[in-house]
């Protein structure tokens, strides 16, 4: 099978490692992309031989895509790799609904999102949808063993809307208890951080999905407390009190954390438990294996696009 993948430039998670195990699989040719090249890809990919590929992944930013749907219509073997979909039902996010308008005008392609409960509700509504959760590099993340000297951390952002409730929890656990906010540099100095970490506290509220930080803590021997999300975790595999700790309030959070502190064998039992279950289910070598099952599916042909949908496309970016 010949793939072309589609990835942004300085991307984050990095997914190199996701790359380098599909070209063992696939005959890949990967392109990276920075902005410019990613909002005009009929210029970008006008020199290469489209009909070549059994399939073309796209990994690239919403934002810069979503308006391209004339083009994005006509390619065969369509697969939209998307870690943000959860915001298609976020009422803060400015991405709300955009997503399904954007695989409305894509009926062949087939779509790959990082939540159980946004890939039903995204089925709900007739689109071709796999769920294959985040993961995370098990070359630049792991356990280092070293002394863990921040007891409740956090390493990430709070400033975007969609991440306003995430923000809320966590300043109000910060004024009431020990939480460290944090924030790094990707590579070395976030795994350096997440090995100094005892608790991380994940608080992904009201987003429906688990972000790959909570899998990065998990794989550098973090006990992870995440923000109870449902359908997810089943989904996924996670069992509570085994591999992590769930909360859905500040008070069941504490009751963790005054657990954890009162019991060493506790913490130890579900940061070991934790790390074996994401290095034997989540990291990135995994995902690749996701993706290229997806890949070898049967792939419904292209219907050609009536005048009217070529009309409809230039007068609508969706």
């Amino acid at each position: 099978m010949k793939v072309l993948a589609l990835s942004s430039a300085g991307r984050e998670p990095d997914f190199s490692c996701v790359y380098e195990r599909l070209r063992g699989q696939v005959d890949l040719d990967l392109k990276i992309l920075d902005k410019d090249a990613q909002r005009n890809l009929r210029r970008t990919l006008s020199g290469v031989d489209l009909s070549a590929y059994d399939r073309i992944l796209v990994d690239l930013h919403f934002k810069n895509i979503y308006r391209q749907t004339r083009f994005l219509s006509r390619l065969s073997g369509l697969l939209i790799y998307e870690e943000d979909a959860c915001q298609n039902y976020l009422d803060s996010s400015r991405w709300r609904g955009c997503f399904s308008r954007f695989y409305r005008a894509l009926p062949n392609a087939r779509v790959v999102v990082t939540g159980a409960s946004v890939a039903e509700r995204l089925k709900g509504e007739g689109f071709k949808v796999h769920f294959i959760p985040k993961g995370y590099d098990p070359r630049l993340i792991f356990l280092e063993g070293g002394r863990r000297d921040i007891e409740l951390g956090f390493i990430g952002r709070t400033a975007s809307a969609a991440y306003q409730d995430r923000k809320r929890l966590l300043d109000r656990l910060a004024a009431e208890d020990s939480l460290q906010l944090l924030r790094t540099a990707p590579g070395e100095p976030y795994r350096k951080m997440l090995n100094r970490i005892r608790f991380f506290v994940s608080a992904d509220v009201g987003l429906g999905e688990y972000m790959a930080k909570n899998f990065e803590a998990m794989a550098c021997g973090c006990v992870v407390l995440a923000w109870r999300q449902g359908s997810e975790e089943p989904a996924i595999g996670l069992e509570d009190g085994v591999h992590l700790l769930l909360y859905s309030d500040l008070e069941e959070l504490r009751g963790h954390l005054s657990r954890l502190r009162e019991d060493s064998s506790l913490e130890q039992a579900i940061a070991e438990a934790g790390r074996r279950f994401v290095e034997q289910h989540l990291s990135h070598l995994l995902l690749a294996e996701h993706l290229f099952n997806v890949l070898e599916e049967p792939w419904p042909s292209i219907e050609p696009i009536s005048s009217w949908q070529s009309f409809w496309h230039r007068i609508n970016p969706f």
